[in-house]
Order: C-alpha cells, then sequence, then structure tokens
C-alpha cells in the first residue's frame, strides 16, 4: 500500500466522492432536475485532527454544510440529485430524484474502518434511498464488500489520484420522507432558494408573468409595456420559484399559474386587460393588499402554496401563543431551528462556506453572536420573500437587504395572528 494512498484522510475522501457523485454543473451528467447536497458540520473546522489541517480547497469543494439527521445519525454527505446510470442498479424512483447519503472513511492512526462505515450507510437507509460507503480504494477488502452487498450499500473506491471507482451499486428503495428530508428537496427542486431565487420584492411582479404569457403578444414586451416590471427575467425565475410556471426552454404555465389568468379573465375580461390594470399600481408604495384588496388576497393564496411560507407562519404563530408576539429574526431563527434544523438553516442562512461556518458548530448548533450579523442571512429570504408576505397581509414588515438588517430589531410578526 502506498503512501500516497495512506495519506487519504476523511475529508479528501468525501470530496472526492462528492465530485463523483454530485459533479458541478456541465462537467460529467446532464441532470434532468436540479441537485443539492451538504456536507456535516464537522468537516467545516479547520482542523479534521490535531495538528491536521484541512486544505481549504477541500473545504470549498465540500460547502455548503448543514448537520441532517437521516436515519439513526448524521451522514458525512447528503443530497438529492438523479445519479448516472453506472451509479445505481435502478435508475430511477418514480418522478423524484433519489434522496442519497454518503458515509466516508479516511486513514486515521493508520487504518480505515470501512466496516463501521457500511454499517453507518446502512442505518441511513431508513430514511435515504441509496446509500454509499466511500474508502481508499486499498482499504476496501473483499469482505467488506460481500457486507455492503448484503446491506445494499453502494461502495465508492478512492484512489490517490483523487479517481473514484464504483466497486459496488446500491439499489434504490422507498422510503418515508422526514421534514430534514424534505429541505433538502425543497432545495434541489424548482422553488428552492440554494443559488438565486426571488429577485423582486413585490408579488406583483410574479402574478404579472404568467397573464403576460396567456396574453397575446410578446411576454417580455406586455409586462414592460404595462409597467409591470421591467426586469422580465427576475419575474419568470420567481414566477417558477412560486410554482405559477414551469421553467425551462418552453415556459408552461402550472394548475396555479393558470387560476392567476381564469382570475384575471373573470375581473378584467382578458389576461391583457388585466395587465392594463396592473399599471395603475406603478411604484405604489401602499401595502398590495390595501391597494387592491382582491389581487392581494389572489397573492396571499400563491404566496401559501410556497413550502416555506406554511412553516414560517406556523412557527411566528406558535410564538405568539408561547411567548412572543414580536419575534426578532433571531428569535424566529433560533425557535425554528429546535423544530426544524435543516429546513430552517437552508432557508435562512447563506450557503457560502464560510458564513456556514461562523454560524454553525461541529454539532449543528447555532452560534448566537452570529446570528446577530445581517450579512449572513439569505436574502430572497430576509427581503423578497418577506417583503412579499407584508404586501399579501401576512406579516407586519417589510423585509430589509442583509447590509441595511438589524437581525435583533428585525420584527417577524403576524398581521393576523389567531
Amino acid at each position: 500500500m502506498t503512501s500516497a494512498a495512506r495519506s487519504l484522510s476523511e475529508p479528501e475522501v468525501l470530496a472526492h466522492a462528492k465530485r463523483r457523485l454530485f459533479p458541478p454543473d456541465g462537467t460529467e451528467t446532464d441532470t434532468e432536475q436540479s441537485s443539492y447536497v451538504v456536507a456535516d458540520t464537522q468537516f467545516a473546522k479547520e482542523e479534521w485532527l490535531p495538528g491536521s489541517p484541512v486544505d481549504p480547497d477541500i473545504r470549498a469543494r465540500l460547502a455548503p454544510f448543514n448537520h441532517v439527521r437521516i436515519g439513526g445519525g448524521y451522514p458525512d454527505l447528503v443530497g438529492v440529485a438523479r445519479l448516472e446510470s453506472d451509479l445505481l442498479a435502478v435508475e430511477r424512483l418514480g418522478e423524484e430524484p433519489p434522496l442519497i447519503a454518503i458515509e466516508a472513511k479516511g486513514y486515521a492512526s493508520g487504518g480505515v474502518d470501512t466496516r463501521r462505515g457500511i454499517v453507518q450507510a446502512y442505518d441511513r437507509l431508513h430514511e435515504a434511498n441509496a446509500a454509499y460507503v466511500a474508502a481508499p480504494a486499498d482499504a476496501v477488502s473483499g469482505t467488506d464488500r460481500t457486507l455492503a452487498r448484503e446491506l445494499n450499500v453502494g461502495v465508492l473506491g478512492v484512489e490517490p489520484t483523487g479517481e473514484v471507482e464504483v466497486l459496488d451499486v446500491p439499489r434504490v428503495v422507498g422510503n418515508r420522507t422526514t421534514s430534514e428530508a424534505a429541505a433538502l428537496r425543497f432545495q434541489a427542486g424548482s422553488q428552492g432558494v440554494a443559488n438565486a431565487s426571488f429577485g423582486l420584492n413585490h408579488p406583483k411582479n410574479y402574478l404579472g408573468y404568467p397573464l403576460a404569457h396567456d396574453a397575446d403578444g410578446d411576454t417580455a414586451t406586455l409586462l414592460t409595456e404595462h409597467r409591470v416590471v421591467s426586469a422580465v427575467d427576475d419575474a419568470r425565475r420567481g414566477a417558477a420559484f412560486l410554482g405559477l410556471i414551469e421553467d425551462g426552454p418552453f415556459v408552461e404555465l402550472t394548475p396555479l399559474g393558470r387560476e392567476v389568468v381564469r382570475f384575471g379573465n373573470a375581473r378584467c375580461g382578458s389576461a391583457e386587460a388585466a395587465l392594463s390594470q396592473f399599471s395603475e399600481w406603478y411604484q405604489s408604495r401602499r401595502r398590495f393588499v390595501d391597494l387592491a384588496p382582491a389581487w392581494g388576497q389572489l397573492a396571499r393564496r400563491v404566496l401559501f402554496s410556497y413550502p416555506a411560507t406554511e412553516l414560517l407562519v406556523t412557527e411566528i404563530q406558535t410564538m405568539h401563543d408561547d411567548w412572543q408576539p414580536e419575534p426578532s429574526l433571531v428569535e424566529l431563527v433560533e425557535h425554528a431551528h429546535e423544530l426544524h434544523p435543516t429546513f430552517t438553516v437552508e432557508l435562512f442562512i447563506r450557503s457560502d462556506e464560510t458564513v456556514r461556518r461562523r454560524v454553525l458548530t461541529d454539532d449543528g448548533s447555532l452560534r448566537q453572536s452570529a446570528l446577530e450579523d445581517g450579512s449572513v442571512y439569505h436574502s430572497p429570504t430576509v427581503f423578497q420573500l418577506k417583503a412579499m408576505l407584508y404586501h399579501a397581509g401576512i406579516l407586519t414588515e417589510r423585509g430589509r437587504e442583509p447590509h441595511r438588517l438589524e437581525p435583533t430589531e428585525d420584527v417577524w410578526a403576524l398581521r393576523q395572528p389567531v
């Protein structure tokens, strides 16, 4: 066994395995649907073992970090993606991409505990659709591979060069979806907030898109001529995040988007006539539900179909009932994290490596001092989404850009608690 092989640490093994299963966009695979993957927060630390610093490039490749419970523990890496056909015994699981968990083992004190990694990966199959163990290729024995096949665990052999050989493939299994798994599916889906989501902070900009798409004429031209919105690309992207359209080479209205068109036709006679009404609201600062009550209620319905809205309203109502009628952003994040840790981190905290390391401890707990800095928050949530919830009459205050945010003073209260 070469000294190079013996130098493969667990973070290095995991980084190579991540690149093989979840390649960067436009490299090894052309996915049908976006993917999302996180490494456990323990891999965000600067030293893996005392005196053994982690290469910053390895940390950057493993980012973002989160502490996600799957099965009976916290996998080293967990994500949602459609994998290449040579990585799974069954390529598809219904309409959704599989939830994948990886346990990595590297050299520590001269050995590699591959057997423990296999057993840990097997435990993740209580909730994951596929599980793998990744280890230095020279450390994987025939006995290890036999055990892995018996337990339906895939085996990835990592070479010192970084190449990854698929030694055994797992079968895809169906499992229940927990709130933790749902958070990753949310990020991987068309409504996730991981990379970019809402670029505009008024719901009328997104309601106008399906109307312009349905009306006669060019969508972008109609939106600008009727002074609905000039940032057409942002409106299109936001309409997709809200589930009003299915974006792609050709835009298609979803059932919710068609309902917006029906609403516009019923009130105004046609989609284009409805767009003409939008021009009356150009640059208005008034709360939308007060300015145009019927359209504001429609915006409220659309926003409640967005997965994050129900969680936010439920937890803010709970805080109102139990102890805090006007929680600050810090208080809301701390409370929601106790009940929905993965979803809360993904929704509120920027996925940048340095930010996640500042906010999360090795065991996934929150550092309150970091939460008091507005720059750690995800702008599409604390600015755009919150502003839309304000305009729809759900929250009492507008959102603010992270650089203007005072998290301990930023109030997240329901306008109409029950």
